[in-house]
């Protein structure tokens, strides 16, 4: 199964790069298991992400910039409203990047 390397940008993403990057520098961990690590972390991301989130969000906003490169759309929101069932929360810039899921299982 192939898998993006979207959420290595995410917050826990970020911590877990940070983390393994320390652990190689410290001999603690080798470069290849980190990488294996890594691509792990992609693969279960994706599969929660497909099977445990069951929830819908709409989004209203400003579009400032989008584009489409490499079958990976990137949408810039500014001044955008994201509401689910019960909660509604204003965010003043955000960036979307979506990818098309058929991709995955090819």
């Amino acid at each position: 199964m192939a898998t993006f390397e979207l959420y290595r940008r995410s917050t826990i993403g970020m911590c877990l790069t940070e983390t393994l990057d320390e652990m190689v520098e410290n001999g603690t961990l080798g470069a290849d298991l980190a990488i294996k690590v890594l691509v792990q972390f992609d693969k279960s991301m994706t599969e929660a992400l497909d099977t445990q989130v069951k929830s819908k969000v709409s989004i209203k906003g400003h579009l400032h910039t989008y584009r489409f490169c490499d079958n990976v759309w990137t949408f810039i929101l500014q001044d955008a409203t994201f509401k689910n069932d019960d909660t509604l929360e204003n965010v003043g810039h955000v960036k979307i990047v979506a990818c098309d899921s058929k991709l995955l299982t090819q």
